[in-house]
């Protein structure tokens, strides 16, 4: 039972197959099993990013976030191209 999620902790949204689907197998894709809160509570491997991130929501002004928004653009914006080199087969 290691890895198995029990259906009944799925949204009642979530179809019959993607019921069957994420049963089956030991992860979750928590774009589409997610959507209306964690299937899987507590055992949840991402739980510390979703605890994380909900601090910085709560801590963080809307203004400290376009700063930091504005700050990551102008270093895309900057950084030197990045060239691949593809590697032939010689």
């Amino acid at each position: 039972m290691s890895g198995e999620i029990n259906p009944e902790y799925l949204p009642a949204s979530f179809e019959k197959r993607e019921r069957k689907k994420v049963t089956m197998e030991n992860t979750v894709d928590c774009a589409v099993a997610c959507v209306n809160g964690c299937v899987l509570g507590d055992k949840c491997p991402k739980r510390q990013y979703a605890e994380a991130t909900s601090n910085f929501i709560e801590n963080t002004s809307l203004d400290k976030m376009l700063e930091i928004a504005e700050e990551a653009q102008r270093k895309k914006r900057t950084a030197p191209p990045k060239w691949v080199i593809p590697d032939f087969p010689g």
